[in-house]
Formats: C-alpha cells, sequence, structure tokens
C-alpha cells in the first residue's frame, strides 16, 4: 500500500513538474517583444535614380525598411555639392556628367569652347530646370556661367532626355553616364562629380548605419 502511495505521488510530482515547465517555457517565449522594423525617409533627384538601388541593397542588408517621401525626408541624394551647404553631406557614390548626341547624328567629339558655344546660342539644345542639381553642375563646370539659348527646351528629367534625344538626331542634350544605352553618343565629359546623401543633422542609429554601408560599397567599388 506504501508503495503504491508512492509511486502515484511520484507520478503526480513528475507530471507538476512537466507542466511547471512547459508553462514557464511559454510564459519565457511570449514575453519576448516583438522587434520593430526601423524606417528611414528618404528623398532623391532624378538624376539618382539608378544609385537608389544601391540604398535598397543596404537597407536589406541592415533588415531597416525605407519610405520615400518628399516631406522632410532623413536623407536626400543629389549629385554635386548644394551651392550653400547647411547641412551634413556624405559622399555614397560618383557619377559621370555626359554630352551627349542620337547615334546617327554627325557631330563627333567637340571641345568645351564648342560645347559652351552650341548650348549658348543653339536651336536644338536640351536643358533642364534650373533648379535642378544637374544643370547647376552642368552651368558652373561647363557653361561657367554662360546662359543656355533662350531656344533652348527644359527636360524634366533624364528619362525624357533619353527618349527625345533617340528620336531627334539633331538634338543635343546632357545626361548621367550611367543612363546611356546605345541609341546615343557621346561627344564630351564633363567630369565626374560626388553622389552626395545629404542630411539636416548628425546621423544617428539607422541613418547613421545606413549611410555606412553606403560609404564602405564605395570604397569597395573604388579599388
Amino acid at each position: 500500500m506504501v508503495k503504491k502511495f508512492a509511486t502515484a505521488s511520484a507520478k503526480i510530482l513528475r507530471r507538476t513538474l512537466f507542466l511547471v515547465l512547459l508553462s514557464s517555457f511559454l510564459f519565457a517565449c511570449s514575453s519576448q517583444p516583438t522587434p520593430q522594423i526601423q524606417i528611414v525617409t528618404i528623398n532623391y533627384s532624378p538624376f539618382t535614380e539608378l544609385w537608389i538601388d544601391e540604398v535598397y541593397a543596404c537597407a536589406n542588408d541592415l533588415s531597416l525598411a525605407l519610405k520615400i517621401s518628399s516631406e522632410d525626408p532623413d536623407i536626400y541624394v543629389q549629385i554635386g555639392e548644394p551651392e550653400i551647404l547647411l547641412d551634413h553631406a556624405y559622399q555614397i557614390g560618383e557619377e559621370e556628367i555626359v554630352v551627349v548626341v542620337n547615334r546617327q547624328s554627325e557631330i563627333q567629339n567637340l571641345s568645351l569652347n564648342e560645347i559652351q558655344s552650341i548650348f549658348a546660342n543653339g536651336e536644338n539644345v536640351w536643358v533642364y530646370a534650373e533648379r535642378e542639381d544637374m544643370q547647376k553642375v552642368f552651368d558652373q563646370f561647363v557653361m561657367e556661367g554662360r546662359s543656355a539659348s533662350s531656344f533652348a527646351r527644359i527636360a524634366p528629367n533624364p528619362r525624357v532626355m533619353l527618349e527625345v534625344l533617340k528620336f531627334e538626331s539633331n538634338a543635343i542634350g546632357f545626361i548621367p553616364k550611367s543612363f546611356m544605352d546605345e541609341s546615343l553618343k557621346e561627344i564630351y565629359s564633363a567630369g565626374s562629380f560626388p553622389v552626395l546623401a545629404i542630411t539636416k543633422s548628425e546621423p544617428q542609429w539607422a541613418v547613421k548605419s545606413l549611410l555606412g554601408c553606403l560609404q564602405k560599397k564605395l570604397k569597395v567599388n573604388c579599388k
């Protein structure tokens, strides 16, 4: 009788211990907070569109979420330095600016003086709005202060410029070299300029990590 009681007690004790351990395990699992995904808001000029793939790649590596927003973004990406740099700027790449024409055009490689003359006096030239970062770089380093022709037409972005030059054999314009395709011919290089990620304050946390990743990729690509 005593033996049976001891056996039953042992079974009850083991069962109780199992339930306690199980409940402790469930409590431990349920008490862990769900990690929150950090969101970084960005915006970019249309001339840096192809660089945004690198931004997304870094965000994916860091398990960050990106949100494209023109309203007070954490990071703004553009080509070249602002005229007045009040914010923090970090180079994440480099882009060459090239003057291009239709592949069928008879125009060949030109000098800086010839390019300046065409854009200042030509009738079939294409430029961008004065506020655009790409236009500011072109005005400063190619036109050197000279105004574009009064006949110049304005493209809203480099993709529109590409389409125009594909179908207008006599037109001339300029684009980031990364946008080049077989339908165009390069006739002048304005040089390479920094692709900058600009922040309004000192980067912290997710923004700092994202910029660090982008700058590491830049160093690798430059080797």
